[in-house]
């Protein structure tokens, strides 16, 4: 907010410590798990990401806003985060394809943010200690009742909130040439573009959709989106995409796809310190002896002692910590990532991926008409 128009607040992690600022945006108090991202553009894309369900982000680059907000950027139906996070907040933006400020866009759609708090503390506290949950309030709260407002969150159901409560169909431009089933465990909008672009006719199936109702789709290939969460908490969904890989169906999953998939195949998941959330982060393809910036958004990975009791190839490997990024099963039409490749943060290092799946794809059907 400008000038007269700031109300003083204060983030408050669970620990009690607290971090003094500006309020932004609404005044509407929600809790969240308070993560970081490294990413010097691509706060709406970040703000509208499904998988920031339920968590607080903050943003390590000093200044944000400066490119306001734009049509055609919001990754879903508009923004998920519970609470947002900055050193400074532009009210005044330049962009040709601007429609409204930062502090405007929190505002219309209910979300509080806090500017003005010394973001790199709140960083380093954070990777020193772990995330952990948190709330924003404005200043005539008290520190007690803030704690209590913490404690009575829920913090649950996180696939179910963000995925589609109904199948729906998209169609390219082009002549489709392979017809997809999405499991939408939150997916971004960019995916879907990655997808008919390649003239791939999509359904968009619930994140609960039985293995039944999918096969009976017929599909030529099935994608498994990203989403927020731990991916152990659907065991559900985990016995569904263990029936899909049964079936040979090709299959690509990424983030929360690509822990399911794990998951499914007997791999193991572990909730990270702090997480992976940025648009520049080192992968190393190991098949191509290739590195690519890559963007990341998750706080579980796959452990890679799991992985190489599985009759998988490891594929992609983060180089700042060498976690597992992608794997590729040595025996059926499966390959999945950790990362974003449809956020193009290199711009084009990873797009090839979606080539792949489609490749995959049609391979599959030329020899089923042969056979």
């Amino acid at each position: 907010m400008a000038g007269g128009d700031k109300v003083k607040g204060y983030l408050i992690l669970k620990d009690g410590t607290q971090y003094w600022g500006d309020i932004f945006g609404a005044q509407k108090v929600m809790a969240g798990e308070v993560v970081f991202n490294t990413s010097m553009t691509g706060y709406q894309e970040i703000m509208s990401d499904p998988s920031y369900y339920n968590q607080i982000v903050v943003m390590t680059y000093p200044l944000i806003g400066n490119y306001g907000i734009h049509h055609h950027i919001n990754q879903s139906k508009g923004p998920i985060v519970k609470g947002f996070i900055v050193r400074e907040s532009s009210d005044i933006y330049t962009h040709w394809n601007g429609i409204m400020s930062l502090n405007d866009y929190l505002k219309a759609n209910d979300i509080m943010g806090l500017s003005g708090i010394d973001t790199r503390a709140l960083v380093r506290k954070i990777r020193d200690q772990g995330t952990m949950k948190g709330i924003i309030v404005p200043e005539d709260i008290s520190k007690e009742a803030a704690l209590d407002l913490i404690d009575s969150a829920k913090f649950e159901d996180y696939v179910k909130a963000v995925t589609t409560p109904i199948p729906y169909d998209l169609w390219p431009l082009g002549d489709p040439v392979a017809q997809v089933a999405v499991m939408d465990f939150g997916i971004k909008r960019n995916i879907i573009r990655a997808l008919l672009k390649r003239n791939m006719s999509l359904r968009i199936f619930p994140a609960d959709t039985s293995f039944e109702v999918i096969e009976a789709f017929a599909p030529d290939g099935i994608f498994m989106s990203n989403g927020p969460g731990d991916p152990g908490e659907i065991p559900g969904v985990i016995q569904v995409v263990g029936q899909v890989i049964d079936a040979q169906i090709p299959t690509f999953g990424i983030c929360l796809g690509h822990q399911l998939i794990a998951l499914s195949l007997g791999g193991e998941t572990v909730p990270m310190k702090y997480g992976h959330r940025g648009g520049n982060h080192p992968v190393k393809d190991l098949n191509r002896d290739k590195i690519v910036i890559t963007a990341q958004n998750h706080g579980y990975v796959v452990t890679r002692e799991s992985i190489e009791k599985l009759p998988v190839v490891l594929t992609h490997v983060n180089l700042n910590d060498q976690t597992v990024e992608g794997f590729r099963h040595q025996n059926k039409p499966l390959f999945s990532v950790q990362y974003h490749p449809e956020a193009s943060p290199g711009p084009d290092d990873s797009d090839y991926l979606f080539d792949e799946f489609l490749e995959m794809i049609l391979k599959n059907k030329k020899e089923a008409a042969k056979g």
